[in-house]
């Protein structure tokens, strides 16, 4: 199974669990659940198209990109202030003690949702998120999901070059930003 279709099926699985989260969520907290619900609705319309089930809709992937850019970088960062974790929120206590990465982590998804919305011309190359560039894997190992070079200590691809590949290669960077902040920042339901 292509590690994109896991990612989408993460992305999905914690859509519904926060749809049903909402019922006690307000304020600022509701406003950012209802932003993640947003995004993994968008997730949800763009993966079928990426795995080639549905047909592939340049105008559908922008305006996913779109969205996930409205809520990424500074919009992000502003629905989690201090002191707002605590049920109903899913936000784990490592968002205010970690602030440096998860703030880097929102301005990476703005970055790579940018590039994924120029990348939608592009069409799907097939590559999912199996994908090699430059010899490095994208997924695994030694680059982006590993820390050393795209979601940690090293440089960060930036919009122009994702906007180069295909679409779904694109989209499998940009829900894997989602998916390592989740991992680090999200609680899990039980």
């Amino acid at each position: 199974m292509k590690k994109t279709t896991i990612v989408a099926a993460v992305l999905i699985a914690g859509t519904a669990v926060t749809a049903f989260a909402h019922s006690g969520a307000t304020g600022i907290v509701k406003e950012r659940m209802d932003a993640m619900l947003a995004m993994g609705k968008a997730v949800k319309t763009v993966a079928p198209m990426m795995r080639g089930e549905t047909a592939y809709d340049a105008e559908t992937v922008r305006d996913a990109a779109r969205l996930f850019q409205q809520h990424a970088g500074e919009s992000m960062t502003n629905l989690f202030p201090e002191g707002t974790g605590g049920m109903p929120s899913e936000a784990k206590d490592e968002v205010w003690t970690d602030w440096d990465r998860f703030a880097a982590l929102a301005s990476q998804l703005e970055e790579y949702s940018e590039g994924l919305e120029r990348a939608a011309d592009n069409g799907l190359g097939g590559m999912g998120g199996n994908t090699s560039m430059g010899g490095t894997s994208m997924m695994g190992g030694g680059s982006m999901m590993g820390g050393s070079t795209m979601m940690g200590g090293g440089g960060m691809m930036d919009a122009a070059a994702i906007a180069e590949m295909p679409a779904d290669a694109a989209f499998a960077m940009t829900t894997q930003v989602c998916s390592a902040c989740h991992e680090r920042f999200r609680a899990e339901e039980d």
